[in-house]
C-alpha cells in the first residue's frame, strides 16, 4: 500500500529536485551575483566606518581601561577604571597604525553590512525551501543580525573588560606592559567577531532540524558531545591559550545550544499541528 507524502514534504521535494535539474553554472552564478551584492554593501559600509574609524578606535579601547562590576544595588552593572588606567597603546612600524585603521573600518564594515550579507545568504539558500518557509526571509534576516549584534555587545560589555584585565594583571607584577595598536586591535575585532558568529548557534540548529539533518531528540542526547565540541571551538576561536577566555566562550556556547534546542521543538509542534490542520 502507497502512502501519499504530505503536501509540504511533496512541494519540498519538488524544491529540491528543481535545484539538482538546473546546471552548475545556474548555482555559481546565484552565487557570485550575491557575493557581489554583498560585496558592494560592504564596500559602502567600509568607506563610511573609515571616515569614523578614530572614535571607534577610541571606544574599542574602553575595555582596556575600565572593568565591569555587578552588584545588587542600582544601577546594578557599572564600569569602574581597571588596573592600568594610564596604559596606552603603541606603534611599532610606519604603517601600523594606517593598517590598523583600514582594519577596523573593514570589520566595522561588515558588522553593518551583515543585515545585506544575510538576506543575499537566504535568497541564495530559499530555493530549496517550502513557499512557506520562503516567506520567513525578513524574520530570518532581524533574527540573524539581531543575534549577531547581541553577540558582539556581550563580548564589548561582558568578555573583553573580563578578558584584558585578567590578561594584563595575572603575574605582571615585574614586568610593564607595552602593548602595540594592531595586536591590541586584532584581539578585540578576533573576540568581537567570533561571539557574533556564536551567538548564531540557534538559527544554524533550527535549520538543520527543519531540513532533517537531525533532530531535536539526538541533539538532547548527545549533550555530553556538544560540551567537548563547545570548548574545542571555544580553544580554536580565541585569541589566546587560557583557559579563562576559553571558559567565556565555551559556556555562552553551550547557553545557545540549548535554547536552539527549544527554539526548534517549538516550531517542529507548529508545524506539525499546521500539517493536521
Amino acid at each position: 500500500m502507497q502512502t501519499r507524502p504530505l503536501p509540504g514534504k511533496r512541494d519540498q521535494d519538488q524544491g529540491l529536485k528543481k535545484m539538482h535539474k538546473e546546471p552548475l553554472t545556474a548555482h555559481l552564478t546565484e552565487l557570485r551575483n550575491r557575493i557581489v551584492i554583498s560585496l558592494i554593501a560592504v564596500s559602502v559600509a567600509f568607506g563610511i566606518c573609515f571616515n569614523y574609524s578614530e572614535e571607534i578606535f577610541l571606544l574599542l579601547t574602553a575595555p582596556m581601561h575600565n572593568v565591569i562590576v555587578f552588584s545588587l544595588q542600582k544601577p546594578f552593572i557599572s564600569f569602574v577604571p581597571g588596573q592600568n588606567p594610564d596604559l596606552n597603546l603603541i606603534f611599532l612600524a610606519p604603517a601600523e597604525a594606517l593598517w590598523m585603521h583600514l582594519k577596523i573600518a573593514f570589520i566595522s564594515g561588515c558588522i553593518i553590512s551583515s543585515p545585506v550579507i544575510f538576506f543575499e545568504l537566504w535568497r541564495f539558500i530559499s530555493p530549496g525551501l517550502l513557499p512557506k518557509e520562503k516567506k520567513l526571509a525578513v524574520p530570518f534576516v532581524l533574527t540573524t543580525t539581531l543575534l549577531f549584534m547581541i553577540g558582539a555587545i556581550f563580548c564589548f560589555v561582558i568578555v573583553l573588560p573580563f578578558a584584558i584585565n585578567f590578561l594584563l594583571t595575572y603575574k605582571t607584577e615585574n614586568i610593564k606592559p607595552m602593548i602595540s595598536a594592531e595586536k591590541y586591535i586584532d584581539f578585540c575585532l578576533k573576540f568581537i567577531l567570533a561571539f557574533g558568529a556564536i551567538f548564531e548557534l540557534p538559527v544554524v540548529v533550527v535549520f538543520l532540524t527543519r531540513m532533517g539533518v537531525v533532530t531535536t531528540d539526538f541533539l538532547a542526547k548527545n549533550r555530553k558531545y556538544a560540551v567537548l565540541i563547545a570548548f574545542v571551538a571555544a580553544a580554536l576561536l580565541t585569541p589566546t591559550p587560557d583557559a579563562f577566555n576559553q571558559i567565556l566562550m565555551a559556556v555562552p556556547i553551550l547557553v545557545l545550544y540549548e535554547a536552539g534546542i527549544l527554539a526548534s521543538r517549538i516550531l517542529n509542534r507548529k508545524k506539525k499541528a499546521e500539517e493536521k490542520q
